[in-house]
């Protein structure tokens, strides 16, 4: 059975939408020099209440995936945005990426480093193999980059979260067909040979 799935988002020309919107900033891999910078950012966007939320769950004791840790930076360096992608199951031995946390310097805000990011995510995510990514996010943010609610209907995270937040987008169409239980962690080692 055939079943085609209708979505605002299309990866066509997606290396053309994903490069950087101004000059004056570039997406690259995460290094161990940018942890710092990362994590003062992270505390300057969200506070100290970001290690209560529950997505930080299925983060904690986890690393995210080889090649989907990214930041924007200026030429000279500075640090402007993080997006980070880590692997989870979305129900019943289904992989699947959770997307965030997605961070912009507020001066920064309005520069296109938050499309940048998560168009590059995408665009990586796409090219490694993965077959969706979910999100708690705000809906009329991520509704852009092709997140719905649709496709987590059936699926539960690890604690509270308000569902009408709960997001999910398919890179691989029907990868999120029929998903229904529990979102959990999946440990590393474990996650290399499903998504091989």
């Amino acid at each position: 059975m055939t079943r085609q799935i209708a979505t605002r988002f299309s990866f066509r020309s997606i290396e053309r939408l994903a490069a950087p919107v101004d000059p004056h900033f570039q997406i690259a891999l995460e290094k161990d020099q940018d942890i710092e910078a990362r994590e003062s950012l992270l505390d300057r966007v969200f506070g100290p209440e970001r290690f209560q939320k529950t997505s930080e769950k299925l983060r904690v004791n986890q690393a995210p995936v080889s090649g989907l840790a990214l930041v924007a930076k200026t030429t000279s360096g500075a640090l402007l945005g993080t997006i980070r992608l880590w692997p989870i199951f979305a129900g019943q031995g289904r992989a699947a990426l959770l997307l965030g946390p997605l961070a912009v310097c507020p001066e920064a805000k309005d520069g296109g480093v938050g499309r940048a990011l998560m168009l590059q995510a995408l665009a990586r995510a796409k090219a490694q193999g993965h077959a969706s990514i979910l999100l708690v996010g705000d809906a009329a943010y991520y509704n852009r980059f092709g997140f719905e609610r649709r496709f987590t209907d059936r699926l539960l995270l690890p604690g509270p979260v308000d569902r009408k937040r709960f997001l999910g987008r398919e890179l691989i169409p029907g990868a999120l067909f029929g998903a229904v239980g529990a979102v959990k962690p999946v440990r590393r080692q474990r996650f290399t040979a499903i998504a091989a």
